[in-house]
């Protein structure tokens, strides 16, 4: 071969390496090749001041008939000493979730000056917290010696089982500005599938488009960062991301002819589920008494629902794990009975089949869940209706149950089936309906303490902590496996979150964790060191004592989302503290009263013989604030931090103040 053919040869080569994104997907070990002026680079005038960018990021998905896989490639470039957090890398899944596993993993970082070091270190599970109240559980891993100007790679599968093909969609936005993304999905080839953009799309992308390989592509630049801020809507509603639904059936025109369509068939479903009329009402038999009031029966069969095992808060099982256990399938509600188990839809449902056979009016309804999304029917997408729940008229008034729901009183809905748009199923296909929002009276934190100060300023006594409601439910789902010392550890961490100050906290009672229709009641001794300070011949003592949280809300003027509380609440605190002997009150702070209507925040003080009684509430009637009203609400917490930090001034006896 020539010398002059040899230099075509590797001019050629050399051309094709540089466009290697664009020519083919990347697979097992293979790295794109870097941009020099990528490593030189020590801003992106598109994103001033970021930490660190996206450079590049690829999505390849496949939905196959049993499972389907899901190709990701990362590329960070690192800009700032702040931007070097992002060597950490952390790969979102849900870990009881066993029709989803990641695989092949691989990572890089490579030095400014081109220096390559691939990671060999370990990996690890562990959960993050985005914002408040919004966990995740990650895959975890951390790339050594990553230094400014430094870029970060790393690429895996997301292996999918168990038809999870139904749950396709492209997350367009992310945490750092990207500069560019490419996107692909190889839909499942016996149903018909279409997409949509909830959010929209960046400035300048163009629409997905299938091509004639049948593959759905697109490619954007230049998207904006994703600001994560405390208490926002659902990131779903907000982020840009592209949608996939598949119909076995294929679409229709209109959503009101799809929506029939789908509710008749999923009443059907329904009715044949509790069918067997006879065995249920053999059941009704052995838990109700023919004497009850009407209230009393319901009350009586939801609690023997609940009795039952709940299959949808265990660790999801493979096809081989359920078979080796002898998990029978569920074919009714009277299988569900013999059995004593059931996913949260068998256990509803049995529930409208055991009321039906009590005499009541009992409607199964599927209704769409707010915290990942808000439903939008004419999306015409039958996920989005991915709850149930019971509805069943008492007198004249409709009960929304759902006792498939661990933990949930009766009467009460989980918070993010309250206030949706459900579809109450008939046989005509169905009405729309609006769950019910509780009260904020429904779901308090009431905080009791009874304390004794010391003459060295610390405050010693017994703490009673008492949720209910949704504020119940929240906790004991959220600790449903946890051992007694892990959940005695959350309520101590808890206690001493509400306290602004550094103290001791001991659990002393056993709370009950698996109760439904009771409280959840926390009991504790407690210490708070130096919470009285001296001023001359004065101490002074903070009225708050509760108050850390409410400190620490809404600190930034400026908001980019609108603000977002899951359900009502108030918290109730009463605190009472009794004074060492020959104290004395010498002035009390003016009690606080800031009514918003929809927010209101009351603090008062009452002056005893030897002791200081606090009595404080904040109430919330707000679920969604949209950002214009953002400062309106700001400066309504800010109230509530100036009168929290509102100081009682104690005259010490003589012997404290001689000390």
């Amino acid at each position: 071969m020539t010398s002059r053919r040899l230099a075509f040869l590797v001019l050629i080569l050399s051309v094709s390496c540089l466009f290697k994104p664009f020519l083919r997907t990347v697979t097992g070990d293979d790295w794109l090749p870097i941009d020099p002026a990528d490593l030189k680079m020590t801003s992106e005038p598109k994103a001033p001041g970021a930490p660190a960018i996206y450079l590049y990021r690829q999505v390849d998905r496949k939905d196959l008939k049993t499972a389907g896989t899901e190709y990701n490639y990362v590329r960070i470039k690192i800009l700032t000493e702040e931007g070097r957090k992002y060597s950490t890398i952390e790969i979102p899944y849900f870990k009881q979730d066993a029709s989803i596993n990641i695989s092949n993993i691989r990572a890089r970082a490579i030095r400014p000056d081109g220096t390559v070091i691939n990671f060999d270190g370990k990996i690890y599970d562990k959960t993050v917290e985005k914002a408040k109240g919004v966990k995740t559980l990650v895959k975890a891993f951390s790339l050594p010696d990553v230094q400014v100007g430094s870029i970060v790679e790393y690429h895996f599968n997301y292996d999918f089982t168990d038809y999870y093909i139904f749950n396709s969609y492209w997350a367009v936005s992310d945490e750092l500005f990207t500069r560019l993304a490419k996107f692909s999905l190889k839909p499942f080839p016996e149903w018909a599938v279409r997409w949509s953009c909830p959010a929209g799309l960046p400035a300048g992308t163009a629409p997905p488009k299938q091509d004639p390989d049948r593959i759905i592509r697109m490619t954007s630049t230049d998207i904006p960062s994703f600001q994560v801020e405390d208490y926002m809507p659902p990131e779903n509603e907000l982020k840009f991301r592209v949608v996939f639904t598949y119909s076995e059936d294929g679409f229709e025109n209109e959503a009101a002819k799809f929506w029939r369509k789908f509710g008749k068939k999923e009443n059907d479903h329904l009715e044949s589920f509790v069918g067997k009329r006879k065995e249920l009402e053999a059941a009704v038999s052995q838990i109700v008494s023919s004497l009850d009031p009407s209230d009393s029966k319901l009350r009586k069969i939801y609690a023997r629902v609940q009795q039952l095992k709940n299959l949808s808060y265990e660790s999801r099982k493979t096809v081989q794990e359920e078979k080796r256990d002898k998990q029978k399938k569920i074919e009714n509600a009277a299988d569900v009975l013999k059995n004593g188990y059931g996913y949260g839809r068998d256990l509803n449902w049995l529930f409208v089949g055991l009321a039906r056979a009590a005499g009541f009016d009992a409607s199964g309804a599927l209704v769409s869940t707010r915290d990942d999304y808000f439903f939008n029917d004419t999306r015409m997408d039958a996920r989005e209706l991915n709850s149930s729940v019971a509805v069943v008229k008492v007198g004249n008034k409709e009960i929304y149950c759902s006792p498939g729901t661990a933990f949930a009183p009766y009467g009460l809905l989980p918070w993010y089936e309250t206030s949706v748009k459900g579809m109450k199923l008939n046989r005509d296909g169905g009405t729309w309906v609006q769950t019910p929002l509780p009260e904020s009276s429904d779901s308090e934190i009431r905080r009791t303490a009874n304390f004794h100060l010391g003459e060295d300023g610390s405050l010693e006594g017994k703490i009673t902590l008492t949720f209910t409601g949704l504020e119940a439910v929240n906790r004991r789902q959220e600790h449903y496996d946890q051992d007694a010392e892990e959940r005695k550890k959350y309520l101590e961490g808890l206690l001493k979150e509400y306290v602004p100050a550094a103290m001791e906290a001991d659990l002393t009672n056993q709370p009950g964790w698996t109760a439904s229709e009771t409280p959840l009641v926390a009991e504790f001794d407690a210490k708070i060191p130096g919470w009285a300070s001296g001023a001359g011949r004065h101490a002074l003592l903070a009225a708050g004592i509760f108050s850390a949280t409410e400190r620490q809300i809404f600190q930034h003027a400026d908001r980019t989302n609108a603000v977002y509380f899951p359900f009502l609440f108030r918290k109730v605190d009463d605190v009472t503290i009794q004074l060492p002997l020959d104290w004395k009150v010498s002035s009390l702070p003016k009690d606080q009263d800031q009514d918003a209507k929809a927010a209101e925040y009351t603090l008062k003080f009452e002056q005893k013989s030897g002791e200081v009684h606090i009595t404080r509430v904040l109430r919330s009637d707000l679920i969604m604030i949209p950002k214009d009203s953002y400062p309106a609400l700001r400066n309504f917490y800010q109230a509530v931090k100036s009168g929290d930090e509102q100081q009682i001034v104690l005259q010490p006896g003589a012997s404290a103040a001689s000390n």
